[in-house]
């Protein structure tokens, strides 16, 4: 990718909308609401600090984020559509979970 952020902004790619419920109901893509999840694609160089110095974000490429539902620009870029937001826009970062399984 040829993108690169200035300061705190952060390029997200947006996931996959759901196209079904947890009850089976298939939602057509028109009702479907806007994905609020991504994948970190590139980040800027980090958050200017009233004294001139710049902050390192606290995400990193590659992590999954949530994000507020109307947060950030919408681009496109060589035929992809990305996100540009503001770190402080992102919610949570979404660490995935090791699932243990239970010995018996």
């Amino acid at each position: 990718m040829s993108i690169k952020p200035l300061y705190d902004r952060v390029v997200v790619k947006r996931l996959a909308a759901e196209t079904t419920t947890a009850s089976g109901i298939i939602i057509p893509d028109k009702a479907a609401e806007k994905p609020t999840q991504g994948e970190v694609i590139a980040i800027g160089n980090g958050a200017a600090l009233d004294n001139g110095e710049l902050r390192a974000l606290a995400v990193k490429v590659g992590d999954r984020v949530l994000f507020g539902q109307y947060a950030g620009s919408e681009i496109k870029h060589d035929g992809e559509t990305y996100l540009i937001v503001k770190e402080s826009d992102i919610l949570a970062i979404v660490e995935p979970t090791q699932q243990q399984e239970k010995a018996a």
